[in-house]
């Protein structure tokens, strides 16, 4: 970590504790991470997933270890041991510290872009079992979708009346696809479908995200 006069980080070096009391600092930092997993991830779609080696693993932690240091500095009252404190903490433990936040934020992260290929693995089975003959349900993805006279259907239960009489699986399809492919533009993540049903209306074939906001239904 960068070493500015007056830092947090400089400040450190002048703590010291005994072995319990930088063993809660510690835990302290760690728990931070565990805490902040939607803001790292934020950082590393910031960055596009492109930093490389030690500044992509150094996204959080020393930002996280600063606070943890500005928030028992701060502490009106602290625990009476922290008034103790005369020796420099050793550089080494903060090093130590700092590589296990950095280790929870390539596992963090590592679990983040499996997610993202998994997401990507399953949207390529969607697209090619639709461009197969057979139009998959989107809601089951198990069984074949059928229209008949405008009215969709499938063996999961999914009944959805006629919004067209003109309506066949070919212009369904294209629907879907074209649902599916604008969605992929601008997120990673694989949309999911439901039937939904309002007061007055007819069944409808409703696609939404996990992490974006739910679409318009068809």
């Amino acid at each position: 970590m960068a070493e500015q006069s007056g830092s947090p980080r400089r400040s450190m070096y002048k703590l010291v504790g005994s072995p319990p009391w930088k063993e809660t600092f510690r835990q302290g930092c760690l728990e931070r991470m565990r805490n902040s997993r939607d803001r790292l991830l934020n950082k590393y779609r910031q960055a596009g997933g492109n930093l490389p080696g030690r500044a992509q693993s150094t996204l959080l932690a020393q930002e996280l270890m600063e606070e943890e240091w500005n928030a028992w500095h701060s502490m009106e009252s602290g625990p009476e041991a922290v008034a103790q404190w005369e020796e420099p903490m050793d550089l080494a433990e903060l090093e130590e510290i700092q590589q296990e936040l950095v280790d929870q934020e390539q596992s963090i992260i590592s679990e983040y872009e499996k997610s993202l290929q998994f997401d990507e693995q399953c949207l390529s089975i969607i697209l090619a079992e639709w461009e197969a003959n057979s139009l998959i349900c989107p809601v089951c993805t198990k069984y074949n979708l059928r229209v008949t006279s405008g009215v969709v259907m499938c063996q999961c239960g999914l009944y959805i009346p006629s919004h067209s009489p003109e309506l066949t699986e070919q212009k369904l399809r294209a629907c879907l696809e074209d649902s599916v492919n604008e969605h992929s533009a601008h997120c990673p993540h694989t949309p999911q479908f439901s039937v939904t049903e309002g007061t007055g209306r007819k069944s409808s074939l409703l696609m939404s995200c996990p992490v974006s906001l739910p679409g318009d239904p068809w």
